[in-house]
């Protein structure tokens, strides 16, 4: 079963839109706003790609220690996955909790594509049923614990190392807010990339083919497609830089020349070389998610590790509040 749900409307996306493209110090696009149902597609065929290697490690950490992750999370709960895309990675977690027990799949997306998508990917799996959630991360994560029965835990799944697009006090808070939402033993299993030289991170969100570049000129098409704007992709270029202190990959839009651009009858000016910011790609050490953890009400318990392209899945559980 699919829930629908319209909390995300033509006038948000405008609002955010224009809040981003008028920030003085560095324009931004939300990224959320890069997986409509073209987005969506291309980021699948990014992560078939050979230089990005996120989504392997991701998979063979869930295919070698899925029943060890299994075997530690509450024995009688749901799952909640925040951002499931297409749901092929989260396969092998859901198939060893089914072997323990029956288990109701609550994947949470902004991307209606990607929700159906993760339906069909796992609608034949024994003894787990789906309801989705086309909404917002926490949104989705509070309606679906309203669900919760009497005796009930929760697993989020929040995996893909999507911690890293928030910006890291951010992405604390944005913890806290999910244990706001849970009791003491419901669990989280948080992925993080780590980090790595940054000429193999480059190379991961700047591939030969160019299918990164399409993806992220991608964001411009929709906003002229769902908004009306009047962006020429032609006069973008697709730009990768490796910010040292924040210790992130960031994706820009560079501009090839002054122009203006019309998005909802305001207008835009953009000098030539200005860009704009649409994703952050936060890499962390082994050591930070323990610590993370702790600040914001949860113990990591485990931690299960990709050596051939470094990455973490971390297992966090719920503490009583101090």
């Amino acid at each position: 079963m699919l829930i629908r749900d319209a909390t995300i409307p033509v006038r948000s996306f405008v609002d955010e839109v224009c809040q981003g493209l008028g920030n003085p110090l560095q324009k931004e696009l939300p990224s959320k706003y890069l997986y409509d149902e073209v987005g969506s597609a291309l980021f699948e065929a990014i992560t078939r790609l050979p230089e990005y290697g996120l989504t392997r490690a991701e998979e063979r950490i869930l295919r070698r220690y899925a029943a060890n992750i299994a075997d530690r999370l509450p024995w009688h709960g749901m799952v909640v996955e925040l951002g499931s895309g297409s749901g092929k990675k989260t396969r092998r977690i859901l198939e060893a909790i089914a072997r323990r027990r029956e288990t109701t799949y609550c994947p949470v997306e902004i991307s209606s594509s990607a929700l159906e998508s993760c339906e069909r990917e796992l609608d034949d799996l024994a003894r787990v049923s789906i309801v989705g959630f086309e909404t917002e991360y926490l949104d989705g994560l509070r309606r679906a614990a309203s669900r919760r029965r009497s005796g009930e835990g929760i697993v989020v799944l929040f995996l893909g190392s999507s911690i890293g697009n928030f910006h890291r006090s951010a992405g604390e808070d944005f913890l806290r807010e999910i244990r706001h939402t849970l009791a003491p033993g419901d669990a989280v299993l948080l992925a993080t990339d780590l980090e790595k030289p940054m000429e193999r991170l480059l190379a991961a969100y700047d591939d030969a083919l160019g299918v990164t570049a399409l993806f992220n000129l991608n964001l411009l098409a929709r906003i002229n497609r769902e908004l009306g704007a009047d962006f020429n992709l032609s006069r973008f270029s697709h730009q990768v830089r490796y910010n040292s202190f924040e210790r992130r990959i960031e994706m820009h839009l560079s501009a090839l020349d002054r122009q203006t651009v019309d998005i909802d009858g305001a207008n835009f000016t953009f000098e030539r070389d200005e860009t704009i910011c649409t994703e952050h790609c936060h890499k962390y050490t082994p050591s930070e998610v323990p610590q993370m953890a702790e600040r914001t009400g949860f113990e990591c318990v485990e931690q299960w590790f990709d050596q051939e392209w470094p990455f973490a899945e971390s297992l966090l559980m719920a503490v009583p509040a101090p």
